[in-house]
């Protein structure tokens, strides 16, 4: 499910920054206000623009989401300050802390969780190594490197 809301989202984000676009064409006079006009195809250009976004956006969450394995040994309480100040350095804030072990952050800047369309969230999910932390790909890597980094330097 949070798939299939993911790629609704991305959908209507891409057809959004399209009108946008084009907007701003038709401000600055550089194509005309009809439509048959301004695309190739005309009106048929319009459900084309249609499906290559839905292939976008099907496909995006797939890989612009993922999950990856922190290594952090050690009990829990003494990783949960670690944690918490690797995630504000990185610009978040703890939302929710579950009692299996699991944190979910997000992002403290309203901008930027704008832009990113709500799905700003890392869930922290404790395993038996560290952590396995989940969310958007470009952002795990850089935490997930200074969780493990912080943790060595640490011990």
């Amino acid at each position: 499910m949070k798939y299939l809301k993911r790629s609704v989202k991305y959908f209507f984000y891409y057809v959004f920054l399209l009108v946008i676009i084009i907007l701003v064409l038709l401000a600055f006079k550089i194509v005309e206000a009809d439509l048959s006009k301004m695309f190739v195809n005309g009106y048929d250009s319009l459900w084309q623009i249609a499906l290559v976004f839905a292939a976008m956006a099907a496909a995006y969450p797939r890989f612009g989401f993922s999950t990856r394995s922190a290594f952090m040994p050690g009990e829990t309480a003494d990783l949960l300050p670690i944690i918490r100040q690797v995630m504000d350095d990185h610009g978040y804030k703890m939302t929710e802390q579950g009692a299996d072990g699991s944190l979910k952050f997000r992002k403290r800047a309203p901008l930027s969780r704008l832009l990113k369309m709500g799905e700003d969230t890392l869930t922290l999910t404790r395993t038996a190594t560290g952590y396995d932390v989940e969310g958007i790909t470009k952002d795990l890597v850089r935490v997930v490197s200074a969780l493990e980094y912080r943790c060595r330097a640490e011990k």
